[in-house]
């Protein structure tokens, strides 16, 4: 007998390993990434907060970020659906247990050998599905992977909310740069242009010098009405990523001459770590487990089910005698459903369980590839963009200084204006593609940043 309870024992608690999949095992990731020479600012030991926005050191910032977190409509929709796989997944873990139910109700009936009859009945009754084959504890692990790919997901969309906002919010403040370097050349234009009218007066200078030095001042002015276009644009995105109308909202334009924010230092960017970190690449993972448990469901189908039923109560004709002793009846049961021919069905939900686990698998694998990728890119922008910002920057006093030499000259007689509105060209170009290396530095940081400072879960 004891030999047969634990043979009984030892098939039940293999059953429910029977159908459990594993999904396969990764390689691990490489030592360091490719393009990770530039961007040693720390020791690996500095810690990059959560909130790495902050290293920024921008309250304006630091503001909007608080409201993103409140007003973002996505968010929201997405923590939404983090409630509902939260529920899923309460629900699945409810199946494992019996379910009781009380019922009590009276009926009065009637036969062709006796007259009307009433027969009043209150009873209890409880089933249990024995989990056997593991095919509801399976169902649990899919559905609490499925939770937290949801609040992996949930992470992921703040993280990206994030760097969106802190991108669109450097991109701003590098317009308003851009502003006021155009405004400040096309005020430079206009007394260029007095200047040159009033060389013509005197018939010093040549018309032709009047129209140069005009169709340079309207050149900038129309590249400054189009800074203005894309630093609303921008404000307008802002509003929206923080839950507000565009029209109700507005961003204090930066005090005049207000530098771009400084890099912050940061530290080495490990491979291990934007595995550990990444919340989309959680989230794939996690999609993955729950497909290989989605197996384990779909092969517990092959096998019989079995449920424990019992009930107890009273039956009577009347209810003011009805909880007595006569009146008692119960009953104990069970029952064993096996499948003896479904067309193939559960062959065919085996194979698709499996398809579906295959393509989450590489869907996983694809998700550390564009991480890898994301990574790699910045950081090539971001040691590029600095190398670039280096060379703008000399090219940008060579051109002030050339600038400088060719308005002395012109004043002189020396030179025609055409020298001028090149030299000017060539220095407004300069300072702006200065201007433009530098928001791409910021960007690449932003994001690398953003991989340091993010979390799964």
């Amino acid at each position: 007998m004891l030999k047969t309870a634990l043979t009984l024992t030892t098939l039940l608690l293999g059953g429910c390993a029977l159908t459990a999949q594993q999904p396969p095992a990764e390689p691990p990731p490489p030592a360091s990434f490719k393009g990770s020479a530039e961007w040693q600012r720390l020791p690996a030991a500095a810690a990059v907060p959560e909130a790495w926005w902050t290293l920024f050191k921008d309250p304006v910032l630091d503001g909007l970020q608080a409201e993103l977190v409140v007003g973002n409509q996505n968010l929201a929709a997405s923590l939404a659906q983090t409630a509902s796989a939260r529920a899923v997944l309460q629900a699945s873990g409810a199946a494992l247990w019996p379910t009781l139910s009380v019922s009590g109700g009276s009926t009065r009936a009637a036969t062709a050998n006796a007259g009307p009859a009433t027969s009043d009945a209150l009873t209890a009754s409880a089933s249990w599905e024995v989990d056997l084959w593991g095919r509801l504890s399976e169902a649990v692990k899919a559905a609490g992977a499925s939770y937290r790919a949801s609040a992996a997901d949930l992470a992921a969309l703040r993280l990206s909310a994030q760097a969106t906002l802190t991108q669109n919010y450097l991109a701003l403040r590098t317009a308003e740069a851009q502003q006021a370097l155009l405004a400040r050349t096309a005020a430079a234009d206009q007394r260029a242009l007095d200047l040159t009218q009033a060389r013509y007066a005197s018939g010093v200078a040549a018309q032709s010098d009047v129209l140069q030095a005009r169709t340079q001042l309207r050149s900038v002015e129309a590249q400054l009405s189009e800074m203005r276009t894309q630093r609303a644009q921008l404000e307008h995105a802002i509003a929206v990523q923080i839950g507000k109308l565009p029209g109700q909202f507005s961003l204090a334009v930066g005090a005049p001459g207000a530098a771009l924010p400084e890099l912050p230092p940061v530290p080495a960017l490990l491979p291990s770590t934007l595995l550990a970190q990444r919340p989309d690449i959680a989230a794939a993972r996690e999609r993955q487990l729950a497909a290989y448990a989605q197996i384990g469901i779909a092969d517990a189908a092959f096998f019989p089910s079995i449920e424990l039923s019992a009930s107890g109560g009273y039956r009577g004709a009347s209810w003011s005698h009805l909880l007595s002793a006569p009146n008692l009846v119960w009953s104990l049961g069970a029952a064993v459903a096996a499948p003896l021919f479904d067309g193939g069905q559960r062959r065919l939900a085996s194979a698709q369980a499996r398809a579906a686990a295959e393509a989450a698998t590489a869907a996983y694998r694809q998700a550390v590839l564009t991480a890898f990728q994301e990574v790699e890119d910045n950081l090539v922008q971001f040691a590029e963009s600095g190398a670039a910002l280096a060379l703008q920057r000399d090219a940008f006093e060579a051109a002030q200084r050339h600038l400088d030499i060719v308005l002395a000259q012109y004043r002189a007689g020396t030179v025609s204006y055409l020298n001028v509105v090149a030299a000017q060209t060539a220095a407004l170009s300069a300072e702006g593609q200065m201007l433009s290396a530098r928001n791409r530095q910021l960007a690449a940081a932003n994001v690398l940043l953003k991989s340091l400072g993010g979390r799964s879960g």
